[in-house]
């Protein structure tokens, strides 16, 4: 007998049969995931699609700069030279607003996480997503009635004494509805965002890094920078995402607040704001027809693209930042 012929075969282990057995709840659900997936997609190019051919005429067609006001008729009847300023608008108003509620965002979720008694963070944590849940129309009514006539002696006094800045430039606008009311309105209505999703992020903070931090005898402000904010990051940045999102596409509190001229101007204060695209729609859509329909509609493809263009550019920022 060879040596070969004394070794005994070592039976092979039974496959799992967990491995190809095939249970229904995972089909069913697989389908479902699959269907949703694509659902949004269709339903994403299915917009895309209707913008392009309803707006392609008005953008290879000059526009019909008299049924325009004067202040929103296009250069030379240039689809371009008309929706320029109303592209500054839209940036120029979102951009603003974050940067006064990105600070004060991160500042209360911050608060509610750490600096808070524990046994008030659910209470204040419902009341910023009940702010959340605010139509924008209320919002815009609030502006209009009760911010915009008390913030009118506010910014006379800026326009007296900080005239030489020159966002504060020019004559204010007594009623008080100008671009920077437009912006804080805005930036009350993106906080919710911010502030819910960073106060998420920061509760997520590993309890052995933050307490390693203090072990070395650093501050609670001290283990916030060291911690905290390393480890939430993307976090925030991504929820900024969100929020500019939601600014550039806000509709009615701007139509409502802003009493636009459609120039482009970095003026706060006066009667001469720029216009955003969505608040342009919202004004012009109920009377307009043929082609002026479509000039509207292409200003919404524009905004559509904008909106697709920040929020790829946020997601690459993002996966590199991970990387």
């Amino acid at each position: 007998m060879t040596s070969t012929d004394s070794v005994t075969k070592t039976p092979e282990a039974p496959k799992s049969s967990r491995s190809s057995v095939r249970r229904i709840g995972d089909t069913v659900f697989q389908t479902i995931s699959t269907t949703s997936g694509s659902l949004i997609l269709a339903i994403l190019a299915a917009v895309f699609i209707f913008l392009l051919a309803q707006g392609l005429p008005a953008i290879v067609t000059p526009v019909d700069t008299e049924s325009h006001s004067d202040t929103f008729r296009a250069n030379n009847g240039n689809f371009w030279g008309y929706i320029g300023p109303l592209v500054f608008g839209t940036i120029w108003s979102s951009l603003l607003a974050m940067l006064i509620a990105i600070p004060v965002g991160l500042s209360v979720a911050l608060f509610i996480s750490h600096f808070s008694d524990k046994k008030f963070q659910g209470a204040f944590g419902f009341v910023i997503d009940m702010l959340a849940a605010v139509p924008s129309v209320v919002f815009g009514l609030w502006g209009i009635l009760v911010f915009a006539p008390i913030a009118g002696p506010l910014y006379q006094w800026l326009g007296t004494y900080l005239q030489w800045f020159p966002l504060f430039s020019g004559t204010p606008l007594a009623s008080g509805r100008n671009m920077m009311t437009a912006v804080i309105v805005l930036a009350i209505m993106i906080l919710p965002i911010i502030t819910s999703l960073t106060r998420e992020i920061f509760l997520q903070t590993p309890r052995l890094h933050e307490e390693a931090s203090l072990a070395l005898g650093a501050t609670r402000w001290e283990m916030v920078q060291q911690a905290v904010f390393p480890y939430a990051r993307s976090g925030i940045f991504a929820s900024s995402i969100l929020a500019l999102g939601r600014a550039l596409g806000e509709t009615m509190a701007v139509a409502m607040v802003l009493s636009a001229s459609g120039l482009v101007t970095f003026q706060l204060l006066t009667s001469q704001n720029s216009q955003t695209i969505a608040g342009q729609i919202a004004n012009q859509y109920p009377e307009a027809s043929g082609m002026n329909s479509n000039t509207l509609i292409a200003g919404g493809l524009v905004l559509f693209a904008i909106t697709l263009a920040v929020n790829s550019i946020g997601r690459w920022i993002i996966a590199k930042t991970k990387k």
